[in-house]
Parts: structure tokens; C-alpha cells; sequence
């Protein structure tokens, strides 16, 4: 008796052992076989555009807009500019937004969920504990803002505080891993380190921020016009703040990131130029004094000097 074998289609039987796969038995691609590369292609299209456009720009945006930032906001303090211009808070958030980009641009492929997790910790706290300090003078010292720095949340705190906080504690947790080097594997001196880095920030930020008129504390303190609970209140936010940091992102591969990512420090760059201007400019030297350690920070990553200049110049892609 016919089994019925004998009248299967060979086209459509499988390949037997050691035979050559039919070309013609292959399923053909389907839509939601390429759903995963499609978006990681577009993705990897779009953060080479992004590191080109900041690799264009390098001095720029790093040395043109906190110099410029630097002399518009003392001469808004001088009342040397016109209203229009004076204090303009989409300058600020502008310029701002500009000095951060080398920054998000270096650390976009390093975030993932659960970065983005303890990024949004990170940002409920900062608008809740600055809540708290306006309100009640508690951990920072009874302060005020004296400018509109761009929406206000509440009439109280800026809207865009976050971008203000959050990006100068990813600036001295990257320079803390750099500077460790394989000390930072060990978690105690690298979250301790971080922290005092970012104690350091705010002993340049906030005596040249007083100085133009960004906020004022009641009483005034003997650094600046800065008072020493504002030191304590930043050592309780650089703690946590760092400490979401360190959970945020895989540090092995961060540091494989920022180590070849030429720019990823060009944030903090900016930062020293601006806040340590402001401060030369006022004569707050012990401020500008620890912008300076700042700046040997940052040369002794290898990665700032004569070289970086030449290549981040226009003149010197052209070559």
C-alpha cells in the first residue's frame, strides 16, 4: 500500500542531513523581523549627527558662549545692558542649553532604563529640596532669587532647575572617575571623591552667582555672601545626588564612554570659564582659586592643552 509519501512535494520538504538549504524554503523577511534594527540604526544615525555637530562646534561651545555668557550677565549686573538683554531669561536658557549639548550628546548611548530611573529621581529631588529650601531657609540657608531664570515653578523655584543641577553633578563625577583612574573601581574613595567635587562646584557657583544678582541669602555669609549652611545643604544634595549617579549608569562602560569621547568634559569646560570669570571679574579669588583646580583637573586628564585647541578651532578641521 501506498503510504503517501511518494506524493509530498519535494519543494516543500525540509532539507536532510547535510544537505544545501532551498533557497526557495528561506521565509522571507517580515515587517517585524526589522522592527529591532530600524530604530537602532536610526539611532546610531542620529547620535553620530549629533557628535559631528558638537566635534563642528567645539570652541565654540565650549570657550565662545561662556565667554560671552560671562560678559553679558556682568554687564546685566552693572546695568550696562539694555533691558531687553539684560538678565534675558531665554539667553540664559539658551546659552545654557548649548553648553550642556557636549555633555547629553556624550552620555545619550549610556542611557538606559535604569538610568533614566534614577535620572528622574534625581530630578523630583532637586525641584523638592530646593522647594523646601525656599520655603522654609532649610538645608541651605533663608534665600531668595533675584531673577526670573526663565519659568518659574510656583512663582518660586525655575523650571529649569534640573538642567541648571543635575548636569554639574555628572560634570564632577565624570572628572572624579578620570582622575581616580583605577582607584575609582573602589566604591568608597570614588563616592566620596564625587562628592567633594561637587561641594567644589557650587565653592565657584555660588559667590559669582551672588555677585550678578541670581540669588541673595538673608543674612549674607562671610565666603562671598555666601553663608556655610549653603555647604551643608550641598553635601547633603551631592550625596544623593551622586550616590543616583553611581547607580545610574554601568561605570565600567561609562568610563569607556567619557574616555573616548573627546568632548564628554567639555561641559565642565564651560563651567569653569564662565563661573571663574565672573568670580576674577567681582574678585572673588578663593572662588576663582578653586576654578583653577578645576582647570588642573582637567589637564590632567590628557585630553586639554595646545592640541585640543588646534583641532576644535575652525582653522584647524581645515587642514
Amino acid at each position: 500500500m501506498d503510504s503517501g509519501d511518494s506524493n509530498r512535494s519535494p519543494s516543500r520538504s525540509g532539507p536532510g542531513p547535510g544537505s544545501e538549504p532551498n533557497a526557495d524554503s528561506q521565509p522571507e523577511p517580515r515587517r517585524g523581523d526589522r522592527t529591532g534594527d530600524e530604530p537602532d540604526s536610526a539611532r546610531v544615525a542620529v547620535q553620530r549627527r549629533l557628535e559631528a555637530l558638537v566635534r563642528e562646534n567645539r570652541f565654540t561651545i565650549a570657550v565662545i558662549f561662556p565667554i560671552v555668557g560671562a560678559v553679558t550677565l556682568v554687564g546685566s549686573a552693572v546695568e550696562l545692558l539694555p533691558p531687553p538683554l539684560s538678565y534675558n531669561p531665554l539667553l540664559i536658557l539658551f546659552g545654557t542649553l548649548v553648553m550642556r549639548s557636549p555633555l547629553v550628546v556624550a552620555l545619550l548611548p549610556q542611557v538606559d532604563r535604569q538610568a533614566v530611573a534614577c535620572l528622574g529621581v534625581l530630578t523630583a529631588y532637586t525641584y523638592a529640596i530646593e522647594l523646601v529650601g525656599v520655603r522654609t531657609g532649610w538645608p541651605y540657608g533663608t534665600f531668595e532669587y533675584g531673577i526670573r531664570l526663565g519659568p518659574m515653578l510656583g512663582g518660586e523655584i525655575p523650571l529649569a532647575l534640573p538642567l541648571f543641577f543635575v548636569p554639574l553633578v555628572l560634570n564632577a563625577y565624570l572628572l572624579t572617575l578620570l582622575v581616580l583612574g583605577d582607584r575609582a573601581r573602589r566604591v568608597l574613595p570614588r563616592l566620596l571623591a564625587a562628592i567633594a567635587a561637587v561641594v567644589a562646584v557650587d565653592l565657584v557657583l555660588d559667590p559669582a552667582a551672588v555677585a550678578i544678582g541670581f540669588w541673595a541669602y538673608v543674612p549674607p555669609g562671610d565666603y562671598y555672601g555666601v553663608p556655610v549652611s549653603n555647604y551643608r545643604g550641598w553635601l547633603l544634595s551631592g550625596t544623593v545626588a551622586v550616590v543616583l549617579v553611581d547607580l545610574a549608569f554601568d561605570r565600567a562602560a561609562l568610563l569607556e564612554r567619557v574616555r573616548s569621547c573627546e568632548f564628554a568634559l567639555d561641559d565642565l569646560v564651560s563651567f569653569v570659564l564662565l563661573w571663574g570669570t565672573i568670580n576674577v571679574l567681582f574678585g572673588n579669588w578663593l572662588a576663582a582659586g578653586v576654578a583653577g583646580l578645576f582647570c588642573l583637573g582637567l589637564f590632567r586628564t590628557d585630553r586639554y592643552g595646545l592640541a585640543m585647541v588646534r583641532t576644535a578651532l575652525p582653522t584647524g578641521r581645515s587642514g
